[in-house]
């Protein structure tokens, strides 16, 4: 059985699920992001590449937290969630949109990770590498709605994984989860 998830029910959390595909939307607590920043702290991508993902880390020093299980009718996120980073703060690669692909095709500096990632050729990391993930806006929320400092993330797909089943839902593979931290006005 589910969690309560609809503790704490108020305006923002309203917004969030009148969203077009949202699944569930809740607030998290504290023993479940204490859960995930645990977890967090351990990720790595394939190639052992380490991931720094401070948006997760950025969250925690907000207020409040919802968790947004979403399907693939949600909106793309406004900004890239993933960047690579050189050890230097030189960006190496970005996360590609459908909507921001035009801006690399038939460039000559650039490497195609796949249809969602591009990395910069020629750029220096200075000696080691990271993926980056960076806190991304979410304008739906913001001072008209009682909210400031809002940002959105990404969870680790384990975060994702371990955080539905604490709350009993379903780890089905057609949703992803995004996180909105804020503090209240």
């Amino acid at each position: 059985m589910a969690k309560d998830l609809d503790a704490g029910l108020d305006l923002p959390l309203q917004i969030v699920r009148g969203l077009r595909g949202v699944k569930y939307a809740f607030y998290l607590d504290e023993e479940t992001l204490e859960m995930l920043k645990e977890e967090e702290a351990t990720v790595r991508s394939m190639g052992n590449i380490p991931v720094d993902n401070q948006g997760f880390l950025q969250a925690l020093n907000r207020e409040a937290v919802i968790c947004i299980v979403k399907d693939p009718r949600f909106r793309p996120p406004p900004e890239p969630t993933v960047v690579l980073m050189g050890a230097n703060g030189n960006l190496l690669g970005e996360e590609v949109f459908p909507f921001t692909m035009h801006k690399y095709e038939g460039r000559n500096d650039v490497v195609w990770m796949g249809d969602g990632f591009v990395c910069f050729l020629g750029v220096d990391a200075g000696g080691s590498e990271q993926f980056v993930m960076p806190p991304v806006s979410f304008p739906e929320l913001n001072e008209s709605n009682g909210c400031k400092d809002v940002i959105s993330c990404s969870p680790a797909p384990t975060s994702d994984r371990m955080m539905r089943q604490h709350y009993g839902l379903d780890d089905d593979s057609r949703y992803a989860s995004v996180l909105v931290a804020f503090n209240r006005i």
